[in-house]
């Protein structure tokens, strides 16, 4: 695969890869050059399958997740955070521009735009597609590139765009205006709602609901809010979408295509099959599957090694990321169940020694203050253990985990890869783009409605009436929080905070540990080898407040 000075690839046609379960499978068809490839549906379905397969770069995977929930109010470094920069704006104004997971993203958004590029302009000439054929394709590739450049444009802001194909060296780079991308995401997935399909049996494609469900987010960024709660509950009413009654169900591996979930990245239980080829993309290496099920879990086996070892069960602890206190604190646990949904406090024997049976509590994490901690048989790590004061962190090895993500399917005990596929569009999300798209448009009450569906899912058994809030209750952080309740971990947090102009405040008031955080942070740094590699360096700048 060749790639040009600006990181905008030309994709080879020899990919090779299995982009999901049995379906998208992409072709190699050896020895056929670019000019009639494009131009039969063997050699189209090719491209269109490889332009979903970038999605891969961002959801489930390390970098991904350190650029869109790290850095704001809910998460903070464990000890193993390779990004601090990201998570708590460490030096990031002075090196941030080096930081390997944002040049990772560039490179390979990018490489997608351009796929899709090539795509958009190249479909009609398909020489055994009929006509409807025709707008379908082109209405997943426009979805992709509307869904592609969303990412660029928020992370970025207003840098290189195009819409023509990328062939060869390009030395050059464009600021564009953040409107300029908008009006191009909105006319994509207008024209993916008027040509997809309803439904689709190959799993993982896009459909018309999955576009009305993210213009409506889009809608929503750009604070057109009567249009965002119109297609937002246009997707909750009519497409035969659900809320599965539990929460905690829809982290059941065993329960993962289920009725609540709009669009997935679709990673395959065969793990072979997501490990891409090596020469599929232009950064060489493969892109393995899921690995969200590594990150948030601090270090269980280092706790008592004599009562409690790494298991299946408990997980591969990477111990990348851990909860800020504010977090922890958004939820009633006497009511809400998506405390114990999405957390693991307590740690249990699996091995009998050190004067533990197996089955005894080995270790208990909990941000409340427990009494006579020394009187315990098994460790305690309360708040006072884990977190200083004003909330930030005093030691980040142990403590309360995320753990919606976990794998115990996995085949062995060091298995770092993950069939669990990755929520990119789940149905709870447009309860809540719905809810705060009325309250920016003044209905207190609507919004209540659409917050208490999402609540009352949520209650313990017991306990809806409890979960029910008035109108007068609802406000732009309280929405937050809910937020952060019901997706935390999924993706989405940086840019919740960024869309409301709330990422400093929350960030300065919620995570002591990244007050470095300023006006300036809401862009990344543009990834310095993309400067180096322009020839208009006086054009294309870095973004404000960067080195």
């Amino acid at each position: 695969m060749k790639k040009n000075h600006l990181y905008i690839y030309f994709v080879a046609l020899t990919v090779i890869i299995s982009a999901c379960n049995k379906k998208l499978n992409e072709y190699n068809p050896s020895g056929i050059t670019p000019a009639n490839m494009y131009t039969n549906a063997i050699g189209f379905e090719t491209l269109v399958n490889a332009a979903y397969s970038y999605d891969r770069f961002w959801y489930g995977k390390e970098e991904g997740v350190s650029v869109s929930e790290m850095g704001t109010d809910i998460w903070t470094s464990g000890s193993g955070d390779v990004y601090p920069q990201l998570t708590q704006y460490l030096n990031l104004h002075s090196v941030g521009s080096n930081t390997a997971s944002l040049s990772l993203l560039w490179d390979n958004f990018y490489a997608a735009i351009n796929l899709c590029n090539t795509g958009i302009a190249g479909v009609n000439a398909v020489t055994d597609y009929t006509d409807a054929q025709k707008k379908m394709r082109e209405g997943e590739l426009r979805f992709l590139r509307a869904f592609y450049y969303w990412h660029i444009v928020e992370t970025w802001g207003g840098v290189n765009f195009t819409t023509a194909p990328t062939v060869g060296v390009v030395t050059t780079a464009n600021r564009t205006p953040v409107d300029t991308f908008y009006r191009q995401i909105f006319t994509d997935l207008q024209f993916a709602v008027a040509n997809l399909p309803a439904t689709t049996s190959d799993y993982g494609r896009v459909t018309i609901p999955a576009a009305k469900a993210f213009l409506a987010r889009m809608y929503l960024t750009r604070g057109m809010n009567a249009e965002a709660a119109a297609l937002a509950n246009d997707v909750i009413k009519n497409y035969g979408f659900s809320l599965l009654s539990n929460y905690v169900d829809l982290w059941n591996m065993g329960n993962l295509k289920n009725k609540e979930v709009i669009w997935s990245v679709d990673y395959s239980t065969n793990l072979t099959l997501n490990d891409l080829a090596t020469n599929a993309y232009p950064q060489g290496h493969s892109r393995g599957s899921n690995s969200d099920h590594l990150l948030y879990l601090m270090v269980y086996d280092q706790v008592n090694t004599a009562a409690l070892i790494r298991d299946i069960p408990n997980g591969r602890p990477f111990n990348r990321y851990m909860p800020t206190l504010a977090y922890l604190k958004m939820f009633n646990r006497n009511f809400d169940s998506r405390y114990e949904g999405s957390f693991q406090s307590l740690w249990r024997a699996n091995k009998a020694g050190g004067g533990f049976k197996v089955g005894d509590t080995v270790c208990y994490a909990t941000p409340d203050t427990v009494k006579d901690i020394a009187s315990k048989k098994y460790k305690v790590y309360d708040v006072t253990q884990v977190y200083k004061a004003n909330g930030a962190s005093l030691q980040n090895k142990f403590y309360v985990s995320l753990s919606k993500f976990k794998d115990s399917t996995r085949a062995s005990l060091a298995e770092a890869q993950s069939a669990r596929d990755v929520f990119v569009i789940r149905l709870a999300e447009m309860y809540l783009v719905a809810a705060e798209a009325k309250y920016k448009q003044g209905d207190l009450d609507s919004a209540a409605y659409f917050l208490n569906v999402v609540r009352k899912r949520a209650a313990l058994p017991g306990h809806t009436n409890d979960m029910v809030i008035a109108s007068a209750q609802v406000n732009l952080d309280f929405i937050l929080d809910e937020r952060a309740r019901e997706l935390g971990g999924e993706q989405l947090r940086w840019f919740d905070l960024k869309r409301t102009g709330k990422l400093i405040d929350r960030v300065r008031t919620m995570n002591p540990d990244a007050v470095p955080v300023s006006p300036d942070d809401t862009l990344r740094p543009i990834p310095q080898k993309q400067l180096n590699a322009v020839t208009n360096k006086g054009e294309f700048t870095q973004n404000k407040g960067y080195q």
